[in-house]
């Protein structure tokens, strides 16, 4: 059980730093991308679109690398069916219809808890960009 745990903080050390790393790279595209738009929904659309892009790009590489994870330590015969298994916990699905083995059951929630907290990441990075167009773009909005 100490050896899913460590596993499983590694894991979501890693996604921690892959998610982080793409937040950047996502909110500095928004600054580019912000003041080369005259129009506030224009410009909104484009820089939301473009910054959840980045950030689903994240989000799956981190389904990936859980799905990888839980292939290399032999709970699923083939990769996309553990991939699918780490989307379902990933995203908090929970549907049940496949369950990891007793020796590493605990890595399931480990990442539910993971997929959780880096939605939320991407969904504040993703408001805070939309907040700061809309400032950019809509005098009103600075107040």
């Amino acid at each position: 059980m100490l050896v899913n745990f460590i596993l499983g903080l590694a894991m979501m050390a890693f996604c921690l730093f892959l998610q982080g790393a793409l937040v950047l790279f996502a909110l500095h595209y928004s600054v580019k991308r912000m003041h080369k738009l005259h129009s506030a929904f224009g410009a909104a659309m484009r820089v939301t679109a473009g910054m959840m892009l980045i950030l689903i790009v994240g989000n799956v590489a981190q389904v990936v690398a859980w799905g990888t994870l839980f292939f290399g330590l032999g709970e699923f015969a083939s990769l996309p069916e553990a991939i699918y298994h780490s989307a379902v916990n990933f995203a908090t699905l929970g549907y049940g219809d496949i369950v990891m083995s007793e020796a590493h059951k605990l890595l399931g929630p480990l990442e539910a808890l993971n997929g959780a907290l880096m939605i939320g990441v991407s969904t504040a990075a993703l408001s805070r960009a939309f907040a700061e167009v809309l400032k950019e773009h809509m005098p009103e909005a600075r107040r």
